[in-house]
């Protein structure tokens, strides 16, 4: 059976809250997608990538934060792609173990 992962929702920085004051949870796939989430504004790569002009470079950092998402373990190495729809846009995907696939995206 599969493992269960369980996060808090965040929502703008901030846990998010129900109608009586106790935190959202989040689990399995939702949770591995936040985590995904924070690892890439952790990294801090997307930052330097909005500010690059030089496509090589930009392929470079891509390239760099899909090894970093593809340490989880939680995925299927090799089904981690990010594609850039515009300067402030991105989309991740990827395949987890147990759960599916992930689709998600990251404005800046």
């Amino acid at each position: 059976m599969a493992e269960l992962f369980v996060d808090l929702l965040i929502t703008n920085n901030d846990l998010t809250l129900d109608s009586g004051g106790e935190p959202l949870l989040l689990n399995n796939r939702d949770s591995i997608a936040q985590d995904i989430k924070h690892l890439i504004r952790e990294s801090g790569l997307m930052v330097v990538i909005i500010g690059m002009r030089d496509p090589i470079q930009v392929k470079i950092r891509l390239q760099q934060l899909v090894l970093l998402i593809e340490d989880d373990e939680r995925l299927i190495p090799g089904t981690v792609a990010i594609t850039q729809a515009d300067t402030e846009l991105f989309y991740v995907t990827a395949d987890t173990v147990d759960f599916g696939p992930i689709d998600l995206y990251i404005a800046i």
